[in-house]
């Protein structure tokens, strides 16, 4: 029931056009309805029982006629419709994930994602618009031809009504291997999407280390995989649609055969005969279509549970809290604890104060917590326990998009979009003037490398800045953080691809940069260390103060970190 609410959901903002396409499917069954009837007029003006055959050869072209432009129309329509709840769906969905924790993203493959937005809701788009629509109009067809046998002999047209209900009995045996098939055929193309999306962000590594071959085997596996459940189901496929057109000819030599033998005692026609065995072979496409009908039914039950699945999943909620304008910088760690499911903690009674425009550079292990910290700031993860505040308040009271309006991110793996670098820029401040865009990088020490480059800031960077160095994605990122102004500034790793030379020269820019602003540095590099007004280290959960450029502070016991402002 729930995947039938989804589906009807799904359906509903088209549903005057989808009735519109059954019913003029339902106009182009009526007309192939018509047809047959025509064929028996037509056997008994040869046979000198009926009217002239030049007439109803005439209306026969007419009802062909009439049945092209109706299909033609209708597929035109559906058609329409089908690419337009595609790309609604997509849109939905793609709206859908942008409003989803971080921490989702973290425990899902990004290659599941991949299968649903491409294979998966181009099945669903034809499948309401093809399947479901059909459904109806097909039925009517079935029911309209065995009315009209049973008209035209009852005893015959009963033999029929009988066959066609035996159809689905073996359709339904043959369709129960689909929906496990179609599901783990899912699986299997969300696991090859996956390792090519994977190798092709290692490729130096594969290359490197020579191990090219060996990755070609690994997913010939995958595609091989893939390619037998395919074959499989496409086998059963290809069994359900002939089979059952086999088994209504079949039906239809044995309608001959009992036809015969009522002919020979002059119980039925010749004409009634051509009429009749005209409505059989009719009968064979909606009992074929109907076969199929099932199939896409078993496929599509899958489909709809996994795109249930993500619909379900909580979104953040963006605009509820209270408005923060914009923060003066103090922040405070109570007790904060925090672990990732199934494992143990990474902060355990963590407790920091940071005053309002310091500079806090904190260090620690690889491992221990620091990118997880900033996480927290952000509400990309929450506490267990323990709480945060902001200038006073809660980061919990906070609405989420004002919150995050306060810090500007500098992450430790630098994320660019595959555009200009102005746009990378100038992405944190879409109304940022090309001169705010310029000095900004000339803060970040970006300014003379992307003049030197053919295109300057107008330069395409590709996926995720590779056509850059590492320390040139670096400052683009921390040009991209420092154009958005905000109050606070959390750096990680901010100079961990910079050369000595530039780490200096980033240095003695940013001291007076950074007294404006609370600053969290996270950093493991020695030089970097100068820029903070106190360092704190991360072990075992805690935060442990080791010092600051005037003076060293003792921890106070079980409290919170002191504030040691140059």
């Amino acid at each position: 029931m729930p995947q039938l609410a989804l589906l009807s959901a799904l359906a509903a903002p088209y549903r005057r056009k989808l009735v519109m396409g059954s019913l003029l499917l339902m106009a182009e069954n009526g007309v192939a309805l018509g047809i047959p009837w025509l064929g028996g007029l037509y056997a008994s003006g040869l046979l000198g029982l009926g009217t002239s055959s030049q007439r109803i050869l005439l209306l026969l072209l007419l009802l062909l006629l009439l049945q092209a432009v109706l299909r033609f129309v209708t597929r035109s329509l559906l058609g329409v419709v089908s690419e337009r709840l595609i790309a609604d769906l997509r849109q939905r969905l793609y709206d859908h994930l942008q409003k989803l924790p971080v921490a989702w993203f973290q425990q899902n493959r990004r290659s599941d994602l991949v299968v649903l937005m491409t294979h998966d809701t181009e099945h669903l788009g034809g499948f309401i618009s093809g399947t479901v629509v059909t459904l109806l109009p097909q039925l009517l067809s079935l029911l309209g031809a065995i009315v009209l046998m049973l008209a035209l002999d009852p005893l015959l047209g009963f033999w029929v009504a009988a066959l066609v209900p035996l159809f689905f009995v073996l359709l339904k045996i043959t369709g129960r291997r689909l929906r496990p098939l179609s599901a783990r055929l899912r699986q299997s193309h969300a696991d090859c999407v996956a390792f090519f999306n994977q190798n092709m962000e290692l490729v130096p590594v594969i290359k490197a280390f020579g191990r090219e071959q060996t990755e070609s085997v690994m997913f010939r596996r995958h595609t091989e995989t893939m390619l037998q459940l395919v074959t499989r189901e496409q086998r059963i496929h290809a069994l359900l649609e002939p089979g059952m057109q086999f088994m209504t000819a079949a039906g239809v030599v044995l309608l001959l055969y009992l036809a015969g033998e009522r002919i020979a005692i002059d119980t039925m026609q010749p004409q009634q005969l051509v009429t009749f065995l005209l409505y059989a072979a009719l009968l064979t496409r909606p009992v074929s279509v109907l076969a199929a009908v099932y199939g896409d039914v078993q496929m599509t039950r899958v489909v709809l549970a996994r795109l249930q699945t993500v619909l379900d999943e909580k979104q953040e909620d963006l605009a509820s809290g209270q408005t923060m304008v914009r923060a003066r910088g103090e922040i405070v760690l109570d007790k904060v604890c925090f672990a990732y499911p199934d494992r143990e903690l990474v902060l355990k009674d963590a407790s920091l104060h940071i005053a309002a425009r310091e500079t806090v550079a904190i260090t620690g292990e690889n491992g221990v917590g620091k990118s997880t910290l900033v996480h927290l700031l952000l509400r990309f993860l929450r506490p267990q326990s323990g709480c945060i505040l902001l200038d006073g308040q809660n980061i919990e009271t906070i609405s989420l998009q004002s919150l995050r309006c306060q810090f500007a991110l500098v992450a430790q793996n630098v994320l660019l979009f595959n555009s200009t670098i102005a746009a990378n820029i100038g992405y944190a401040r879409p109304d940022a003037s090309q001169h705010d865009i310029e000095h900004v990088a000339r803060l970040a020490k970006a300014h003379d490398f992307i003049c030197n480059l053919p295109d300057g800031y107008q330069t395409m960077i590709g996926e995720q800045g590779v056509r850059l160095s590492g320390g040139q994605r670096q400052r683009l990122a921390l040009a991209r953080a420092l154009l958005k102004d905000a109050p606070i500034l959390l750096l990680d790793e901010v100079t961990a691809m910079f050369d000595p030379e530039g780490e200096r020269a980033l240095i003695e820019e940013c001291h007076d940069l950074f007294a404006q602003r609370t600053v969290i540095l996270i950093t493991h590099r020695p030089a970097s260390l100068a820029l903070a007004d106190r360092v704190v280290r991360l072990n075992n959960g805690a935060l442990q103060q080791v010092g600051c450029r005037t003076s060293d502070l003792p921890l106070a016991a079980g409290g919170l970190v002191g504030v040691c402002k140059s």
